[in-house]
């Protein structure tokens, strides 16, 4: 299915990138791919013989799921686009790579959580930028003036 992939990990710049991608399926009127990637991460077992149990793997898979099922309810009912979701195993950035092969966009939020991390792109969006087929689109979160009061980086709040 050509059209537009946007990742999705359940964080306030996912919900950004989601929205962005909404209208911009819309706009071009392509189907819209929602991927969450999922892999059991290594603190997760790491007091196991490096091996993940069937538990921890099935838990990240279900987790997935309901990341998917939350994006899907934030579009709404009349959305207006074709939407596709998909819950895949792996890294983040490599199954980004895989869908982009046959997408006309891919939409990704950075991971600006703070101050300094507003200024730097997560590992998955710098991996995708840097190997990306397709056109990409970053998409910033948008700033939340209730954030700064939380934020001890923030010159303000000193």
């Amino acid at each position: 299915m050509a059209g537009i992939v946007v990742g999705i990990d359940g964080s306030p710049a996912a919900d950004a990138a989601l929205a962005y991608a909404l209208e911009e399926a819309k706009l071009r009127s392509l189907p819209l791919r929602i991927v969450c990637a999922w892999e059991v991460p290594a603190l997760e077992y790491a007091g196991a013989p490096f091996a993940a149990t069937p538990e921890l793997t099935t838990e990240a898979e279900r987790a997935a799921g309901v990341k998917l099922a939350e994006a899907t309810r934030k579009l709404g009912a009349d959305h207006g686009v074709v939407v596709e979701t998909l819950a895949v195993h792996g890294h983040p950035a490599t199954v980004l790579l895989e869908q982009a092969q046959d997408a006309s966009l891919v939409v990704l939020g950075t991971r600006g959580r703070n101050m300094l991390a507003a200024f730097v792109l997560g590992s998955v969006s710098h991996a995708v930028a840097h190997h990306c087929p397709t056109p990409l689109t970053i998409v910033p979160v948008p700033h939340d003036e209730s954030d700064d009061a939380d934020d001890p980086g923030d010159p303000e709040n000193s």
